[in-house]
């Protein structure tokens, strides 16, 4: 093995360079006008240089791999943000919703109690009917809106739970997507790289 300046010459790479020596000594006897051979150095001097060429196109290759892989990763991360924000808000809204209903109807049953008690004193018989009726039916509205709210706020809950996971899992199927064709190329131009030396 030849060494020069850093760069591995195999055995026959070096026959190659000694069979190139003597035709560029043949040369120097012929005319000044015949065609120059170029010389041994001018060769090592190439061939290092298509060394070096090699080298940092595979490491433009890698740091573009690397690269595609960290910008796939950040907007993954984004969207699992965007998607929790998005859920968190959600949730929030529909709880805010739900206790405002409640607190609606909570009024309304106060408000009919103390009308049916209202009644109640002004006649006794018939405000005690009319209090019990009216206790029953705002009793049955508070538990009907109550039922109802509850319901809306689930609702909204599970879907925002869906749409969070939908959002994750088409972030990370475009993540798997990015890094599986990035890869890919990054395996394509490394195995051309290979075949043409």
């Amino acid at each position: 093995m030849v060494q020069r300046d850093g760069v591995p010459k195999s055995g026959e790479q070096a026959r190659q360079a000694d069979k190139m020596v003597k035709p560029s000594e043949q040369q120097a006897a012929k005319p000044v006008g015949a065609a120059a051979v170029p010389s041994l150095s001018d060769i090592l001097q190439r061939a290092e240089h298509a060394y070096a060429a090699y080298m940092d196109a595979q490491k433009e290759v890698a740091n573009a791999y690397r690269q595609s892989e960290l910008e796939s990763e950040k907007g993954y991360k984004e969207t699992e943000t965007r998607a929790k924000s998005s859920r968190d808000a959600k949730i929030r809204e529909a709880v805010r919703v739900r206790d405002e209903a409640i607190e609606r109807a909570s009024k309304v049953r106060d408000e009919a109690v103390e009308g049916a008690a209202k009644a109640r004193d002004e006649a006794v018989k018939q405000a005690e009917q009319a209090y019990k009726r009216s206790i029953e039916r705002a009793e049955q509205n508070y538990q009907g809106s109550e039922l109802q709210v509850k319901s809306a706020c689930d609702d909204a809950t599970k879907e925002a739970l869906r749409s969070y996971e939908q959002t994750i899992s088409s972030a990370w199927g475009k993540r798997e997507e990015t890094t599986r064709q990035a890869w890919s190329i990054y395996s394509k131009e490394t195995k051309e790289t290979k075949d043409t030396e």
